[in-house]
């Protein structure tokens, strides 16, 4: 965000209008080097559509640049052929892949982070190209991003919204936006640009290589807390029961008011507070393993110098009198209040040594319960060894 501060964007940008913000060269370049991204397509099987070509607007047929292999076991598997797939690219197409986070680590930490702080599920994806076409048309994304340019730099037009906070399966799409853009730009190699949803865009190559992130986001909307409603109704026998459509028309009045009374009832003015903090209590956990002493009874390395970290980046944590309540991925796991210092560290998210969890935990807990409550959190699929 620099120079600007957090809370102004979250003030005055996120939402509102895009922002770019200047950076020094190679300042990302740490995340997803070429290097990388070699070992990536050259180590793993990249099912269409997660791995694609777009140029002038169109999808590159996967075909043309892949060939289905059968293994000794199981149904084909997509492999890459080199020489046409780099044709294409020489020709002006752009290498598209989705879910970067879920392949190189220096990704995954970082969408980690992002989505601590966001407080919403994050996805990143790749964008790569040389020629001097455009991937995709001018077009609008229901989703926030990020983008950060890795490599070389890339023209970008702004073309600003036409239906504010647009969403994916909407009542109606967003009119076109006029032929000129509202801002015009090179996104250098270290620059970082912000795009809310809806606002119209295009993205072009200058004949130079550019490799860059998108990372997207999704915040929560009216339409999200309804749909929670509509499941906490569920609990309501009102709602439950069959609508009265054969009875006479006081019935069907007297059942309409008796739904709008149960709907009122959970509109609170907390509502907002307890639709979030459910969001975020089912956000779900990242993958990492902790191999090999998490297939062990041990759980844990025996040093404790090892750091662990915690795989949900939104967990809760709930205090009461004599318990904690931890709230993640869906589930609810209740420890005794002595717990709390330890999960209040772990909570953000960062990798933490246990010898330092052992002594947050003093004098109240011995390092054998510290650990066994750290396996604990590992059986369950919340906390891994960084």
């Amino acid at each position: 965000m620099a120079p600007l501060e957090v809370s102004q964007f979250l003030g005055s940008v996120q939402g509102q209008s895009h922002h770019r913000f200047p950076g020094t060269a190679g300042r990302f370049s740490s995340l997803m080097p070429w290097s990388t991204l070699n070992t990536v397509l050259r180590q793993h099987r990249l099912d269409f559509p997660r791995l694609r070509l777009a140029m002038d607007g169109d999808v590159v047929p996967a075909h043309t640049y892949t060939e289905m292999v059968t293994p000794k076991r199981g149904p084909q598997i997509p492999k890459l052929l080199s020489a046409p797939l780099t044709e294409h690219l020489r020709n002006g197409a752009t290498l598209v892949l989705d879910a970067v986070q879920e392949l190189v680590d220096p990704v995954a930490d970082l969408t980690a982070r992002l989505e601590h702080d966001l407080r919403e599920r994050v996805q990143v994806n790749l964008y790569a190209g040389w020629g001097k076409t455009h991937g995709f048309d001018v077009h609008w994304d229901d989703h926030d991003a990020f983008i950060l340019q890795i490599s070389g730099r890339k023209r970008w037009r702004i073309h600003g919204a036409t239906r504010p906070s647009p969403l994916h399966r909407d009542v109606e799409p967003p009119p076109q936006p006029p032929a000129e853009p509202i801002a015009e730009f090179m996104l250098e190699d270290g620059d970082a640009l912000y795009v809310p949803r809806g606002h119209w865009h295009d993205v072009s190559a200058i004949g130079e290589e550019s490799l860059h992130l998108t990372i997207g986001f999704n915040p929560a909307t009216g339409v999200d807390l309804v749909n929670w409603l509509a499941d906490q109704l569920r609990v309501d026998e009102r709602f439950r029961r069959d609508l009265p459509r054969f009875g006479t028309e006081s019935a069907r009045h007297t059942h309409a008011a008796e739904l709008k009374a149960g709907i009122e009832a959970l509109l609170t003015p907390d509502v907002v507070d307890r639709f979030l903090t459910d969001r975020d209590a089912h956000g779900p956990a990242h993958t990492r393993i902790g191999l090999p002493w998490a297939a062990t009874s041990d759980l844990l390395p025996p040093q404790d110098t090892v750091a662990v970290q915690l795989l949900t980046p939104r967990a809760v944590l709930r205090h009461q009198d004599s318990t904690v309540t931890l709230l993640a991925a869906g589930s609810r796991f209740t420890f005794a209040a002595a717990a709390g210092p330890v999960l209040s560290a772990l909570l953000s998210g960062t990798p933490t040594a246990v010898e330092a969890l052992v002594e947050m935990a003093e004098p109240t807990l011995d390092r054998d319960t510290v650990r066994a409550l750290l396996g604990e959190l590992i059986t369950q699929g919340l906390l891994a060894v960084a």
